[in-house]
């Protein structure tokens, strides 16, 4: 199969599924198709090669292509979508409103397959578009008043993130030679333009927000929390790496940029912190994990800080390997909040084992990938104060994740002899082995480090002990936890509700576009648009 076969279908799957939506035989159908949408995606970024592919013509054209950050991302991205797809079938099984998830989740895939391969700014800005529009209805999806707010604020950071990354994608084409879009040649030109300070600032204000830093991070814990679970699995696994994915692909690693690269890790090392500080005073599981998302995307942003920094080209490489075990253990633990809470106690240890063993490896468990990904960005960190700071986020993330285990064990179902549906459990534990063989493979097959690497003594002792500590402190915490404060879920948007209120207004006009989607008519009208766009370009390509 061609490369240009490939990166079409994995975009033009779910866009047909879609359109398909709007035939109400087959809408009644769709659930059972969500975990059969992604898998053109996975072929593509095990098959396909770096050559691009340019649908359009000269008034209008997209460009995609597969470079090595987006096959990986896009590789782990496939296979939660997969598994999620799976997941969320058994739970739609005769519920009333899965037309509408259906439509928000493949709105969401489409955006999401089409930001990874996007290799131009006005396809990548659009599809972004498309992401977030579907991702909000996701939240919505919840069906409470908590989902509705939580909706209309990530809609409205969403619309506010894109008016800064449009301005910069602007700056950015006025300054690309010879009139080019394409992503490549718009970072390559950033260093010799005379708006560089000014273009850094907004892309990194825009994609900034969408990854959720601090202090502009409240929507994680908000969306994650009111959303459907495995809506909320995709969310925190491979939407917000959309963002991380940009970061890497926009900014100008083979320069060294510390006045931007400096603060860019000052702020993300901040938020790895902030996340633990707050998390450790949540008590349900899936907010601990939201604030978890916080922290590792902080620390995620912190490398590439590091490399925009030092001018360290290998930054992509590394940053991309940890978003992707993160995107994988981080998208199996969401799911494991619904196997675990349709598990009696007779079989909780069967479910909670895997996943006290994803937990860990977020923190960097010897021989997890957890650990291959914390080795892979030690050399874009360095040594001296930044890599202290990297070795005390490990501890805690380590007392962060037990939290969770805590919190995850104390919410299994109250009938003892309860076990969790096949349609749930074996979608969990799919992603349970693909978050531990996938990491791995990739680690060797990309060339990152070896097994002699991973195996000697000092590096094993070096992951193992803020895991030790951790546990000690996790201790601590089981003890006196109760004596700490209670933050709200969201802390800075509940205390400064009153600064937030003209984003939280979204929430009428949000109210009132559910109420609109649900109308299949107008719906379809809508997708039958989105298709005509995308479409009208395929079939005029070349």
């Amino acid at each position: 199969m061609t490369t240009s076969v490939l990166l079409l279908a994995a975009i033009g799957a779910p866009l047909a599924l879609l359109l398909a939506c709007m035939v109400p035989g087959l809408r009644k159908r769709m659930p059972l198709l969500l975990a059969l949408a992604p898998i053109p995606a996975l072929v593509a970024a095990l098959l396909a090669d770096d050559t691009p592919v340019v649908l359009g013509n000269a008034q209008f054209a997209l460009s995609f292509a597969m470079d090595e950050p987006g096959a990986m991302l896009l590789l782990v991205a496939a296979i939660l979508w997969i598994a999620a797809g799976a997941y969320a079938a058994t739970g739609l099984r005769g519920t009333v409103n899965a037309g509408s998830f259906v439509v928000c989740w493949l709105m969401t895939l489409t955006g999401c397959v089409g930001v990874f391969l996007a290799a131009d700014l006005v396809g990548f800005y659009f599809l972004l578009a498309v992401l977030s529009v579907g991702a909000s209805g996701l939240v919505l999806q919840g069906g409470t008043a908590e989902a509705l707010r939580a909706s209309a604020v990530y809609l409205g950071l969403a619309l506010i993130a894109e008016a800064f990354l449009l301005a910069g994608l602007v700056m950015l084409a006025m300054a690309t030679p010879d009139g080019s879009l394409l992503i490549r040649d718009a970072a390559a030109a950033i260093p010799a333009s005379p708006w560089r300070d000014l273009t850094l600032m907004l892309l990194v204000v825009g994609l900034g927000m969408k990854a959720g830093l601090v202090p502009l991070h409240f929507w994680m814990p908000l969306a994650y929390g009111a959303a459907p679970i495995p809506a909320a699995a995709v969310m925190s696994g491979a939407v917000v790496k959309a963002s991380a994915l940009a970061l890497i692909r926009f900014l100008p690693f083979d320069i060294a940029l510390p006045d931007f690269g400096l603060p860019l890790t000052t702020i993300g090392l901040f938020g790895a912190f902030y996340g633990v500080v707050i998390g450790i005073m949540q008590s349900q599981p899936k907010i601990v994990l939201a604030y978890s998302s916080v922290s590792q995307m902080g620390f995620l942003v912190a490398v590439i800080g590091m490399g925009l920094a030092n001018g360290d080209a290998s930054a992509t490489q590394a940053a991309s390997f940890y978003a992707a075990h993160h995107l994988l253990a981080k998208g199996a633990l969401f799911l494991a909040v619904g196997v675990i809470a349709t598990t009696g106690r007779r079989r909780l240890w069967l479910m909670l084992l895997p996943a006290a063993i994803l937990a860990l490896a977020i923190g960097g468990l010897p021989l997890t990938g957890g650990a291959l990904a914390k080795l892979a960005v030690k050399p874009v960190l360095g040594e001296g104060l930044v890599e202290l700071l990297a070795t005390l986020s490990a501890i805690g993330t380590t007392l962060l994740m037990l939290h969770f285990l805590h919190r995850l064990a104390a919410s299994a179902a109250p009938d003892p002899s309860a076990s969790a549906p096949w349609g749930i459990a074996l979608p969990w534990l799919l992603m349970f082995v693909a978050a531990l063989v996938v990491p791995w493979t990739l680690y060797l097959v990309t060339g990152i480090g070896t097994w002699a690497d991973v195996l000697q003594p000092a590096i094993l002792w070096a992951a193992l002990w803020p895991i030790l500590i951790g546990a000690g402190l996790a201790l601590g915490l089981w003890r006196w936890g109760r004596y700490l404060p209670r933050v709200p879920e969201g802390d800075i948007v509940v205390v400064g509700q009153p600064a937030m209120r003209v984003i939280v207004q979204w929430g009428d006009a949000l109210e009132q576009m559910e109420g609109v989607l649900r109308q299949w008519p107008v719906a379809g009208l809508s997708l039958l648009t989105l298709i005509l766009i995308l479409g009208g370009v395929m079939f005029n390509g070349h």
